[in-house]
C-alpha cells in the first residue's frame, strides 16, 4: 500500500518512489517511466537514484528527462489548452514522462552488502526511487576521522562524505568558471586534509583566500585556515608590508636571492614572456659560463660591443640575447628578490611541514602578477620536491622513515601545466608520479582545457563546478566512463555552490550542494571556538573542579 508525503508517494520501504524500469541498456542507461503522482518538474538531472532489481539493488545517477507519447499524432495536434480535462486524461496514458538513469553501483547478496561497480542492469519493471540516507552512508561512508563532510546530495538533507585518505593518494583538481565557488570548495578540501591528518598542505595563495581570511560574495569576509586552526597553520608571505596593512601576523617572510635562481626556475615563464626556445635555452648556457651568479652577472653585463661579444660566445643572435635580458630585468621589480643569497625559505617551509603543520604562502601585492606567482611556486616546489625525493630514497624499505605526505595547492593551474610546458616542469612530473615520493597536487583552475591531457588523466579525483565552455567540459570529463551522460549533468549545475564530484576517492559520480562555510555555526562544526566561548568554558570547568571561588 502506498501513502503520500509531499510531492512523491511514499512506499513502505521508506524510499520515495519515482517510477518503473521499462527499457534500457548497459551502455545507454535504463529508461524509467515516472509514476503518475510524480511531477516531472520536481525531477532533476544529477539526482541520486536507487533501483530495486529481483536479487540486487542498483544505485545510479539521473542523467536525462524526457516527455514521450505512445501516439505521434498528439505531438502534431496537441489537445486544446482550453480543455484541461482532456489534457489530464491524456497525461499519464498517451502522454507520459520518462527519465534515464545510469546505474553505477550494485548491491546484492553476493557482494556482502557492499557496493560494487555495476556490470549489468536491472530487469524490466524494477521499481525506482530516490536514494535515502542509508544509501548515501553505505556508498560514501559516515562522517569520521577518515571521511570529511563536503556537502549534501542534490535535494537531500543528508551529509555526503569524501574519503580523505583515498583522495590524498593521487593529485586532484577543482574546476569551474569564476564565481562558482571553487575557492570555497578548495578551502573545505584543505580543511578536510588538515583535520584528517593524512598529509600536510603547502598552499600557494595567489589572492589571499586561504591564510588569515578570505572573501565571500555574500559577506565581507570569511575566516581562513589560520583563524580556524591557528596552532596548526603557518602563514608565510612575500609582502610583509601588505600583511601589516591588513593587520595580519605572519610566521615567516620569504626572500629569494639572485644567486638562488636557476635557469629551470624561469623556464616556466617562457610562454608568458614570449621567449623563443633558443632564448630560453640560452639561460642554461649563461649558467654554465658564469656559474651560480649567472643572473646577476648577466643583468649587469655591459651593453654595446661587449654585449655583442657575449652573444657571439653564446652562439646566439644579439637580438635574442637582448630579448632574454629584457625579460629577466622584470625580476628587479620584485621586492622579495635580494642580492646574493636570500633567506632559508625552503628549509623553513620543510621544518613546518615535518612537524605536521600546514603552510599558506601569501603573495600580497604580487598576487595579481602572474610572473611572480609562477616563479615562486616553481622555484620553491622544485626544491621541496627534490628534498622529498632524497628523503624517500634514503627511507627506501622503511615506511616509518618516509616523509610526511604533502599536498601542494596551485591556482591558475593551466599556467603550470599547459601542453607546451607540462612535460618539462616539476608540476607535470608530480602529477605523473602519482605520489611516488609522497607529493601530490591540488590544482585549481577555471580553464581546464588549458591543462595537458596527460596531466588531466592522472588527476585522481575531480570536482567540477559549472563550466560555460565546451572545451573545458570535455577536458574535465575526458577518459571518464559515461562522460557523455555526465556532460548533461555538469551543464545543468547551478551557478554557485554546486558541483559534480567523481574519481578515485568516490565510488561513483555525485552532484553535491557544498556545505555552508562562513557562518558561526559552520565554524563551530569545523571545531573553531571563539575566544570568548573558550574563556567561558574554562571558567565553567574551573567552577566544577574548584568551586566559584577559584575564579
Amino acid at each position: 500500500m502506498n501513502h503520500t508525503n509531499g510531492m512523491y508517494p511514499v512506499e513502505t520501504s521508506g524510499r520515495l518512489p519515482l517510477g518503473t524500469v521499462v527499457s534500457g541498456s548497459l551502455s545507454e542507461g535504463v529508461k524509467v517511466r515516472l509514476d503518475d503522482g510524480v511531477s516531472i518538474e520536481d525531477v532533476k538531472v544529477g539526482t541520486f537514484v536507487s533501483i530495486q532489481g529481483q536479487r540486487s539493488r542498483f544505485l545510479g545517477v539521473l542523467t536525462e528527462i524526457e516527455l514521450l507519447s505512445t501516439d505521434d499524432g498528439i505531438t502534431a495536434a496537441p489537445p486544446d489548452a482550453s480543455r484541461p480535462l482532456l489534457s489530464q486524461v491524456l497525461s499519464g496514458t498517451v502522454a507520459y514522462n520518462s527519465i534515464t538513469v545510469e546505474p553505477m553501483l550494485i548491491i546484492g547478496a553476493d557482494t556482502m552488502n557492499t557496493a560494487q561497480p555495476a556490470k549489468t542492469i536491472p530487469p524490466h519493471f524494477s521499481r525506482v526511487s530516490l536514494a535515502d540516507e542509508e544509501d548515501i552512508q553505505m556508498v560514501f561512508g559516515s562522517e569520521d576521522a577518515g571521511h570529511f563532510y563536503i556537502g549534501n546530495p542534490m535535494d537531500m538533507e543528508v551529509r555526503l562524505c569524501l574519503d580523505i585518505n583515498e583522495m590524498v593518494k593521487r593529485s586532484n583538481g577543482v574546476f569551474g568558471k569564476s564565481g562558482t565557488g571553487k575557492t570555497f570548495l578548495t578551502r573545505l578540501l584543505l580543511i578536510g586534509i588538515l583535520q584528517n591528518g593524512a598529509a600536510s598542505n603547502l598552499i600557494f595563495d595567489m589572492h589571499g583566500e586561504y591564510g588569515w581570511r578570505g572573501s565571500s560574495e555574500h559577506t565581507n569576509e570569511v575566516k581562513g585556515l589560520k583563524q580556524l586552526f591557528s596552532s596548526r597553520v603557518a602563514v608565510f608571505t612575500l609582502d610583509p608590508e601588505s600583511a601589516s596593512r591588513r593587520g595580519i601576523s605572519t610566521d615567516y617572510e620569504i626572500s629569494i636571492g639572485y644567486d638562488d635562481i636557476e635557469p629551470e626556475d624561469v623556464d616556466i615563464l617562457r610562454d608568458t614572456w614570449g621567449l623563443s626556445d633558443v632564448a630560453a635555452d640560452t639561460a642554461h648556457s649563461l649558467r654554465e659560463k658564469f656559474g651560480v651568479s649567472w643572473l646577476r652577472m648577466f643583468l649587469e653585463h655591459p651593453s654595446g660591443e661587449e654585449f655583442n661579444t657575449l652573444a657571439g660566445d653564446m652562439n646566439v643572435p644579439t637580438s635574442t640575447l637582448r630579448a632574454l635580458r629584457n625579460r629577466l630585468m622584470q625580476l628587479r621589480r620584485f621586492g622579495f628578490i635580494t642580492e646574493g643569497r636570500g633567506g632559508n625559505s625552503v628549509n623553513e617551509i620543510l621544518n613546518y611541514l615535518r612537524r605536521g603543520m600546514h603552510v599558506v604562502l601569501e603573495f600580497g601585492r604580487y598576487g595579481n602578477n602572474i610572473d611572480a606567482y609562477l616563479l615562486i611556486a616553481n622555484l620553491l616546489t622544485r626544491r621541496i620536491h627534490d628534498r622529498y625525493v632524497r628523503m624517500s630514497e634514503q627511507a627506501s624499505g622503511d615506511a616509518t622513515q618516509q616523509p610526511r605526505p604533502l599536498v601542494i595547492t596551485i591556482e591558475e593551474a593551466h599556467k603550470f601545466l599547459s601542453s607546451a610546458i607540462a612535460r618539462n616542469t616539476i608540476f607535470g612530473n608530480i602529477a605523473r608520479e602519482m605520489r611516488k615520493y609522497n607529493v601530490t597536487l591540488l590544482v585549481v583552475d577555471q580553464r581546464p582545457s588549458g591543462i595537458d591531457d596527460e596531466v588531466m588523466s592522472q588527476l585522481g579525483t575531480k570536482i567540477a563546478c559549472l563550466l560555460d565552455n565546451e572545451r573545458d567540459t570535455d577536458a574535465v570529463l575526458s577518459g571518464v566512463s559515461g562522460s557523455r551522460k555526465l556532460r548533461t549533468v555538469l551543464a545543468r549545475l547551478e551557478s554557485n555552490r554546486q558541483a559534480l564530484m567523481f574519481g578515485h576517492a568516490l565510488p561513483m559520480p555525485v552532484v553535491i550542494q557544498t556545505r555552508e562555510y562562513g557562518s558561526p555555526e559552520s565554524y563551530r562544526e569545523l571545531g573553531f571556538v571563539e575566544a570568548a566561548e573558550l574563556k567561558a568554558q574554562v571558567d565553567k570547568d574551573m567552577d566544577v573542579l574548584f568551586g566559584p571561588s577559584a575564579c
